[in-house]
């Protein structure tokens, strides 16, 4: 089984949002999302979706943009976006879509691999609104719950990747209360998006304290799944 991750993905099919008002890049973007997935991507492989995969306000407006991403191969773990504002209980959502698997304050197990997560917040500055400081707060008692979770279920010869939305640190990628949890629970990988546009600045992949951070929002990797194992 090969393990690829995308994010981003801002589809707007019932709900009038078109993403090519932000550039050419975005002109057609999911076509282009499918046709290099489904040149790479096996029934038998598993894609890791990180938020924010549709403008829908509601389960019914999103349907039509959850049924585009399961026509395409292999099996599919999704996190929470900021802007997936559909999202409801881990229950209602696995009730909505069943051919994908939700990631919400537990652990998902695809054969070897363990995938743990939460989407996230902007880590916060001296700046910070308390109010996100607050979110921030909250969404790091989430990723410590799926994170222990996670262990339950470890075994040696798995491998764990972290499903984030959001950044899991700065934009000078120091360390956060995130990267600390991601440490503490000896996670092989962390895979992020949220961040979109040419004037980003990310770099693909980071090496942290023998952590390896990929960027996947879906215009910074060229609609094109990366390979993380």
């Amino acid at each position: 089984m090969k393990v690829f991750a995308i994010s981003d993905l801002h589809l707007s099919f019932a709900a009038e949002k078109p993403m090519d008002i932000f550039g050419d890049g975005w002109s057609d973007h999911f076509g282009r999302v499918s046709e290099n997935w489904r040149a790479r991507v096996g029934e038998e492989d598993l894609v890791l979706l990180g938020g924010d995969l549709s403008w829908g306000m509601n389960i019914e407006q999103a349907a039509p943009d959850y049924a585009a991403i399961a026509a395409l191969p292999g099996k599919k773990a999704v996190v929470k976006g900021n802007h997936d504002l559909y999202w409801g209980s881990l229950g209602k959502m696995q009730t909505a879509f069943p051919e994908f698997c939700f990631l919400q304050n537990n652990c998902l197990r695809f054969g070897n691999f363990l995938i743990a997560g939460s989407r996230g917040w902007t880590v916060p500055s001296d700046n910070s609104e308390e109010h996100d400081v607050k979110i921030y707060r909250r969404e790091l008692i989430r990723l410590e719950l799926s994170l222990s979770h996670m262990q339950k279920l470890r075994t040696p010869d798995d491998k764990v990747i972290a499903l984030l939305h959001f950044p899991p640190f700065d934009a000078k990628y120091n360390d956060s209360e995130v990267t600390a949890l991601l440490e503490k629970y000896a996670v092989d990988k962390a895979v992020y998006g949220h961040l979109h546009g040419k004037n980003a600045r990310v770099t693909p992949v980071v090496e942290k304290h023998g952590i390896s951070y990929h960027i996947t929002s879906c215009d910074l990797i060229r609609n094109d799944p990366i390979r993380l194992y």
